[in-house]
């Protein structure tokens, strides 16, 4: 799925205008087969407009004190095509670092999935049906329209619709006495 994006700004008379309208192609992983993150927007400190249009420097997945991120979320449905038996773990490994930075040290490899981050998230589920699993493994399904408030708490996510689910989301950087 390519999202478009549409930035305004400032000319030098301080006249609104549209500086940016280009198709963006989502981030997608070797290791995680239909899974793609659509990386609209964001910045690792307090904004000023920025007229020109470009977008803000943003070095890691999820944002700095200070910072923000807005962007697209696909989670393929449960049970999908996997990983391929011929994968190599190692490339593919450098290759979620590299197009992702930051995001797999916020993972745990016991429990797949699972994270905690020191964010507020918001988001939208925009179609299919995704499931946010708590800790201590409560549930609650998500579908069109619905909407959640994610305050660093440890979840995971999950589709078990036969549809890829997409969801905006907004991840706003937060104090966590928990996450680094």
């Amino acid at each position: 799925m390519e999202i478009r994006r549409v930035v305004t700004g400032h000319d030098a008379d301080g006249k609104a205008i549209f500086v940016g309208d280009e198709m963006v192609v989502p981030v997608t992983l070797a290791l995680l087969p239909g899974t793609e993150f659509h990386q609209l927007w964001g910045a690792d400190s307090v904004r000023a407009f920025p007229d020109d249009g470009a977008r803000p420097s943003a070095k890691s997945y999820f944002p700095a004190p200070g910072g923000f991120r807005f962007g697209f979320f696909t989670i393929p449905p449960d049970g999908g095509i996997g990983a391929p038996p011929d994968l190599d773990v190692v490339a593919a490994l450098a290759e979620f670092a590299r197009k992702l930075p930051g995001l797999a040290e916020h993972l745990e490899p016991a429990e797949p999935g699972m994270h905690t981050s020191a964010t507020v998230d918001y988001g939208v589920v925009v179609s299919g049906q995704a499931t946010l699993e708590l800790d201590d493994g409560e549930k609650v399904v998500l579908n069109p329209g619905d909407a959640y408030v994610q305050n660093g708490t440890r979840h995971r996510w999950s589709n078990s619709g036969d549809v890829p689910a997409v969801i905006a989301v907004s991840l706003i950087a937060a104090n966590h006495a928990k996450v680094g």
